[in-house]
C-alpha cells in the first residue's frame, strides 16, 4: 500500500512540475512578447512605420502558441514517459509549429502587400481573393513539408491529385469559373476595390471587395449588391474611376427669349465657378462651361457643365447649383419661363 501511495505520490509530483514548466515557459513568452513587441508597436507609431505594426499584428498570436509548445516540449522532455510516446508528442509539437510559422509568415506578407498596394498603383490589388491565394499558397508548403516529417511521401499524393483534377474540376465547375474570373478582374485592372461602377443591369455602387467567388458593390442607398464573379466578367460595365476618378456635372437650364444671353451666360459661369471652389467635391480648377444649344417651344436652352471628384458629389454639386442660380437669376431679373406654347396669330394673318 505505501508503495502505491509513494508511485501515485510520485507521478502527482511529476504532472505538478510538467504543468508548472509549461505555465512558466508560458509566462515567460507572454512577458516577451509584451515587451519585445510592444516596444516594436511603439517604435513603429513614432516613426510612423507600418512595418513594425504589420509584423506586431502577424506574430502576436504564433508567439504565444510558439511559447505554449516550447513549454510543452521541455515538460516531456523532463518528464519520464516512453522514448516512443515522447517522440510521437515532439513530432506533433513540430507540426504545430510548422503551422504557426506558415501562419505568421502568410500574415506578415498579406499586410506587406496591402501596404505597398496602398501606396502604388499595384499589378495585383489587395482584396480578400488576393489574400487567400497567399494563405493557400503558405498552407499548402506547410502542408507538404508536414507530410513529409510524417514519413508520408508527397509524390503519390500529387499524381493522385493530378488525376482527380479533372472531376474535381467538373464538380466544381461553377465556383472555379468564379474564382478564376476574379482573379482575371483583379490582374487586368480594369476593376478595383472603392471603384464606382455602373452595370447594364442598373445596378451601380462602389466596390467593397472582390472575393474568391463574388463581387461586393455597396450602393448609394447604403445596400450591397453580390455578384458571381462570372456574371460581372460578362457584364458591360462603366466605370467611373477609370481613367480618372473626376466626371462632368451637366445641368441643363432654360431662360426667357427676351434675356440678353451674354448676361445669362455671365451670371451663370460666376454662380457655377463659385460653387466648384467652395462646395466639397468640386473640382476648383475647372472653369464651368455654358453651351447654348436649343431654341425650344418657351425657352433658349443650354446646359451647364462643371465636373465632381467622385460619382456620389455630383448630386451635391448640383443640388447646391439649382438653389444659388434660382436666387441669382432672380436677383438680376433673369426669367425661367415655364413650359408653354405661344401662338403668334400676327404672324399667321401676315403670312
Amino acid at each position: 500500500m505505501k508503495t502505491f501511495f509513494a508511485g501515485y505520490l510520485d507521478k502527482s509530483v511529476d504532472l505538478a512540475i510538467m504543468l508548472a514548466i509549461v505555465a512558466v515557459t508560458t509566462a515567460v513568452g507572454y512577458f516577451l512578447r509584451r515587451q519585445v513587441l510592444g516596444r516594436l508597436s511603439r517604435w513603429a507609431k513614432k516613426n510612423n512605420s507600418p512595418t513594425g505594426d504589420i509584423i506586431f499584428s502577424a506574430i502576436k498570436s504564433p508567439f504565444i502558441l510558439l511559447s505554449v509548445m516550447m513549454g510543452l516540449y521541455l515538460a516531456l522532455e523532463y518528464s519520464d514517459l516512453s522514448k516512443k510516446l515522447v517522440g510521437n508528442a515532439e513530432k506533433g509539437l513540430s507540426i504545430l509549429a510548422i503551422f504557426a510559422i506558415a501562419m505568421a509568415s502568410a500574415n506578415i506578407l498579406s499586410g506587406y502587400i496591402r501596404t505597398r498596394a496602398a501606396k502604388i498603383d499595384s499589378n495585383l490589388p489587395v482584396t480578400s481573393l488576393t489574400e487567400n491565394i497567399i494563405r493557400i499558397i503558405f498552407y499548402s508548403v506547410a502542408g507538404l513539408i508536414i507530410l513529409n516529417q510524417l514519413g508520408i511521401s508527397i509524390t503519390p499524393i500529387l499524381t493522385t491529385l493530378g488525376v482527380g483534377g479533372l472531376a474535381v474540376a467538373l464538380a466544381l465547375q461553377n465556383t472555379l469559373s468564379n474564382f478564376f474570373a476574379g482573379f482575371n478582374i483583379i490582374v487586368a485592372k480594369q476593376l478595383k476595390v472603392g471603384d464606382f461602377i455602373k452595370l447594364d443591369s442598373a445596378d451601380s455602387g462602389y466596390i467593397e471587395d472582390i472575393s474568391w467567388r463574388a463581387t461586393k458593390l455597396r450602393t448609394l442607398q447604403g445596400n450591397y449588391v453580390i455578384i458571381p464573379n462570372a456574371k460581372l466578367s460578362e457584364m458591360v460595365v462603366t466605370n467611373y474611376n477609370l481613367r480618372e476618378n473626376d466626371l462632368a456635372v451637366i445641368v441643363p437650364l432654360g431662360v426667357h427669349y427676351a434675356s440678353n444671353l451674354e448676361q445669362v451666360e455671365k451670371v451663370v459661369r460666376e454662380t457655377a465657378a463659385a460653387v466648384m471652389k467652395e462646395i466639397p467635391g468640386g473640382v476648383p480648377d475647372f472653369e464651368p462651361l455654358v453651351r447654348y444649344h436649343t431654341f425650344a417651344s418657351s425657352s433658349i436652352n443650354f446646359s451647364v457643365i462643371m465636373r465632381a471628384q467622385t460619382f456620389s458629389d455630383q448630386y451635391t454639386i448640383t443640388h447646391e447649383f439649382i438653389k444659388r442660380i434660382h436666387r441669382r437669376f432672380a436677383e438680376e431679373n433673369i426669367v425661367i419661363p415655364f413650359p408653354i406654347v405661344a401662338l403668334n396669330t400676327r404672324q399667321e394673318s401676315e403670312a
